[in-house]
Parts: C-alpha cells; structure tokens; sequence
C-alpha cells in the first residue's frame, strides 16, 4: 500500500494551525508563570522575615506556596494546550485520598506543629512537662518537638500528642513557687523553728525578694506538727536551688539544736 505523503502534509498543517498557537501560548503562559511565582515568594520571603516568624514555619509556608502556585500553573498551562485533565484529575484525586488515610497520623502532627509554631504555647528554651517528661524544649519542627530532659536524654515528642494533652509550661511566667514542708514534734518550738526558716530564706540570693516568703502550719498528726514553706524563685534553675535550699535549712536547723523526727 502506497503511503499518501500529501494526506500527511495536509493533517500536519491543519494541526500546526489549529493547535500550535495554543502551544505557543501555553510554552508563554508557563515561563512567565515560573518568574512571577519566583519573584511572589522573594516578595513573601522578605515579608516574613521582617515579621520575624519561626524559621521553620517560614520555610514550610515558602516551599507551601511555591509548590501550589506551579501545580496551578501548570495544569492550568496543559488547559490552555487543549489538553483534557478529566482522567488525571481522578487519578491524582484517588491517591490524594488514599495517602491522605495512610497519613493521618503523620498529618495530625503536620497540622498540631503549625498550630505550636503560630500560638506558641511554647517556645525553644522553656521548661515543660508533657507525657509524664520534664525537660527544656531544644526545637520545635512541623512535626515533632525535641525535649532535653535534666538527666540529658534526648525526646522526640510527636506534636500531635503535644497539642492532644496537657502540656505545663514551667517557665512560661518566669519565675515558680517552691515549697516545702518539714514535720517536727510537739515538743519543739515553732516560733524558734520559724525565726531559723525565715533567716535561712534572708541568707540566700536567688530567692525572689518581691514575694514575701510564707511560713505556716500546714498540718497537724497526733505526734507531730508540719510547717509548710512557699518562697518564689527563677524558675530556670528551680530544681538546683531547691536542693540548696534544703541543705541550708537542714545545717541551720541542727547547728540549732532542732531536732527532727526520728532523730
């Protein structure tokens, strides 16, 4: 069978006139689309860094809005070519949901780091507890957050669990309440007791002078009284400076003659 050469030409024509002024202006639509999606995101980029806005949160939202703007593009660019997305369109719209099922989990934490890096409950450098851990928070990305515990162990806490319990932020306020409590018999003498606490809170400097320090009776058992101590202290440091302060209270209380039960 002999080929028709002039058949081909004609058909070849009839698409070049019909079809390549679509391609022409799809191949244009698509370059200028790329260059003003670069310069928008330079635009947002700097926007967001004179707010001053988390570099993590300011890195995903950049790369968020560039990726959607050439998805965009680009399917409207294969629609200024004539090309039909119906099919595509289903198939993209069938994995979005089944990867959307197999993440769950994945987006929860995704979506829970955001809303942390936007509320800011929290922040690099504050003391929490959470999960039945205490520790300084290190960094908070878009889907975990790394606590340093007091013993140097290193916790990577899913942000979805974060933002699904209860989180205590230590040193939110700056400063924390210390308290205390020591059981003497009923044969000491509290006033002397007292006038021994309060000298030892006076000899030590990282007790917050603005809060007036309170001792009391906190309890009385048949053999024996509890006197309660509350000062304020930075809460940075608070477990040191409970320790000291224990120590102090026990030295003062023995150079005293104080002695406590079961001694």
């Amino acid at each position: 069978m002999e080929w028709n050469w002039q058949k081909f030409y004609d058909k070849g024509e009839t698409w070049l006139i019909t079809t390549g002024p679509r391609i022409i202006i799809a191949i244009l639509v698509l370059i200028i689309g790329f260059w003003l999606i670069r310069k928008l995101n330079k635009w947002v980029k700097i926007g967001m860094e004179r707010k001053k806005i988390n570099p993590s949160l300011r890195y995903f939202f950049e790369n968020l809005l560039a990726i959607s703007l050439q998805i965009f593009l680009i399917f409207f660019v294969l629609q200024v070519a004539g090309i039909q997305l119906t099919f595509l369109t289903a198939i993209i719209a069938g994995l979005s949901v089944t990867a959307g099922l197999a993440l769950s989990g994945t987006l929860q934490n995704f979506v829970s780091g955001i809303l942390i890096l936007l509320m800011k409950p929290f922040k690099v450098g504050d003391i929490i507890n959470t999960q039945s851990q205490e520790g300084t928070v290190t960094t908070i990305q878009i889907f975990y957050t790394t606590v340093l515990t007091y013993d140097n162990k290193t916790i990577l806490v899913p942000n979805g669990q974060l933002s699904n319990n209860v989180v205590i932020n230590l040193s939110k306020e700056g400063k924390r309440r210390l308290d205390l409590e020591i059981k003497f018999g009923y044969n000491t003498d509290y006033e002397k007791v007292k006038s021994i606490l309060l000298s030892t809170l006076n000899g030590i400097g990282e007790i917050n002078t603005e809060e007036v320090p309170r001792i009391g009776v906190s309890s009385l058992d048949t053999d024996k009284y509890a006197v309660s101590i509350n000062v304020w202290v930075a809460s940075h440091g608070f477990t040191d400076l409970k320790l000291k302060l224990q120590e102090m209270i026990l030295k003062n209380l023995i150079r005293s003659g104080i002695k406590l039960p079961g001694t």
